[in-house]
């Protein structure tokens, strides 16, 4: 009598990989673990390292650079390394300006981006991966297209366009809090 065939898996029978407690608990403790009274904003060691001049600024590096790491063992592709080495990069060259940097830190949290990103990876079906990949590739591709055009664009062309670029901005914020409400995930900014 001959044995069955071996039925494949499919990805729904297999556990969802876990992340490892302690990317979570690292990005928490880098960008979120502080709140300000009454206003809700978040920051975490990060933005306060930052304060110490190019010290705090490495040490907040290494922090990500574990992350980043982290993301390589689980497996992440090559388009998601890149841009959660962006983030990296971004987070540690703005984080440098005096006072700017910490500000920027406040906001940009690298950390948690690039844990939401590994974690966005692990969950993803085999037929999502694709999508993630394209849209990874994407993002990276206009990063590079925009700090290429701002290094060898004029300056006067950004100085011309600053102020209509201002302008619509605000028109575009405006249209979110009148017109505003929760589509395609996104909900409005201001409550």
């Amino acid at each position: 009598m001959s044995k069955p065939p071996k039925i494949p898996q499919t990805r729904s029978d297999e556990p969802l990989p876990q992340l490892a407690p302690e990317l979570e608990l690292i990005a928490r403790w880098m960008d979120g673990v502080f709140r300000v009274p009454g206003v809700g904003w978040r920051f975490g060691l990060d933005a306060i390292l930052g304060l110490l001049p190019g010290v705090g600024d490495t040490a907040s590096s290494v922090a990500s650079l574990y992350i980043l790491t982290a993301a390589h063992r689980y497996g992440v592709t090559r388009a998601t390394l890149l841009r959660m080495a962006l983030n990296v990069v971004l987070d540690t060259t703005v984080g440098a300006l005096p006072l700017v940097g910490d500000i920027f830190d406040v906001y940009w949290k690298s950390n948690q981006r690039n844990v939401a990103l590994l974690n966005r990876h692990m969950l993803a079906t085999q037929s999502e991966q694709g999508e993630l990949q394209r849209s990874d590739r994407w993002f990276v591709v206009l990063l590079v297209v925009m700090i290429l055009s701002a290094m060898f664009l004029d300056t006067r062309f950004w100085i011309a366009i600053a102020y209509p670029l201002y302008g619509l901005s605000l028109l575009l914020l405006v249209a979110v809090e009148v017109a505003g409400a929760t589509r395609m995930g996104a909900t409005r900014w201001l409550e």
